[in-house]
């Protein structure tokens, strides 16, 4: 037999919850949103007028960025992959300078050693 209570998942002092014990609810707003998917997201904000609803919302479908406006939602953003050291050290320099600045490190090298 196993132990427990009879008011199981309740804890002390709670009572029927409604409009009289939580208090009147804050009016509310529901804004539309539209990703590049088409998917329509409706969340619900509350109706103040110095607070606006923000311009953008992510879908919680598929993740995209989505906008208020059915015929132009946000475009998807384009993530940059990741770019190795040799990537932006060819970003900085030619070609050329490279070969010329390893005839200079090897020139270097060879007069150290002495051949």
């Amino acid at each position: 037999m196993a132990g427990g209570s009879a008011i199981r998942g309740s804890r002390v002092g709670a009572g029927p919850l409604g409009e009289s014990e939580r208090g009147e609810a804050a009016p509310r707003v529901r804004v539309s949103y539209w990703c590049a998917n088409g998917h329509e997201t409706t969340p619900s904000f509350a109706a103040q007028p110095e607070l606006a609803a923000p311009v953008t919302w992510d879908c919680p479908r598929c993740g995209l960025l989505a906008g208020q406006d059915r015929d132009a939602p946000p475009a998807p953003v384009r993530n940059e992959p990741y770019k190795t050291h040799l990537a932006y050290v060819k970003e900085r320099r030619s070609e050329e300078d490279g070969v010329a600045l390893l005839d200079e490190a090897l020139a270097a090298l060879r007069a150290r050693r002495g051949s």
